[in-house]
């Protein structure tokens, strides 16, 4: 193949290591941004760059902020004796956009997934049970709900921390099959995620 420039592919490359972004799409996003104004090009890159420096994960939640904690765990309206449990903070914004929930979040940072080597120890599960521990909280939990992706690796996850959260007194529910099997929250329209959010049942 006959590369005219050396910089679009090393760009079309990095551009291709994006999720749904294949090889064709990477090099027609990479001559996209050729074409751009230089000014809405080094916006972009001093975007990216922030992106790295300001952006983190709140140290309650796990949920990505820019400020610790996050705003949902800092806002004082939000009721806290209600924890729901989800994957990816792609999740937080599903169920944010429902206006129907006023718990606080617990962002496991993905699901377990014994072939792709994730396991237990790869996610926030120790954070949740500290947080749920009423023995170490002002403020008991009364609820945690298992907002997972009702996907074979959302079910395992669910499966395994239905097991750990038994030993607490909260009550523990996942939402209501509304949901297709094999999607992703954030995928579901507001008023699907709404109904599975209002019609969680007792695990």
């Amino acid at each position: 193949m006959i590369h005219t420039s050396q910089t679009i592919e090393i760009l079309s490359d990095h551009l291709s290591k994006l999720p749904g972004i294949g090889r064709k799409t990477a090099q027609r996003l990479a001559l996209f941004i050729l074409k751009l104004p230089d000014e809405e090009v080094r916006s972009l890159a001093n975007t990216l760059i922030e992106l790295k420096e300001r952006v983190r994960y709140c140290t309650e939640c796990s949920n990505i902020t820019e400020d610790d904690p996050c705003i949902i765990c800092s806002n004082p309206k939000r009721d806290r004796s209600i924890i729901c449990v989800v994957e990816e903070p792609k999740d937080v914004i599903a169920i944010e956009r429902t206006n129907e929930f006023r718990g606080l979040y617990h962002v496991l940072g993905g699901s377990l997934s014994p072939l792709d080597g994730i396991g237990p120890d790869d996610l926030k599960i120790k954070e949740l049970l500290k947080r749920i521990d009423a023995r170490k909280n002002e403020m008991p939990v009364s609820e945690v709900i298992l907002a997972l992706d009702p996907n074979v690796e959302g079910e395992a996850t669910i499966i395994y921390l239905s097991k750990l959260l038994r030993q607490f007194e909260a009550k523990l529910t996942r939402i209501a099959r509304g949901l297709p099997i094999g999607s992703d929250l954030d995928f579901a329209d507001q008023a699907t995620l709404a109904r599975a959010l209002e019609a969680r049942v007792l695990l």
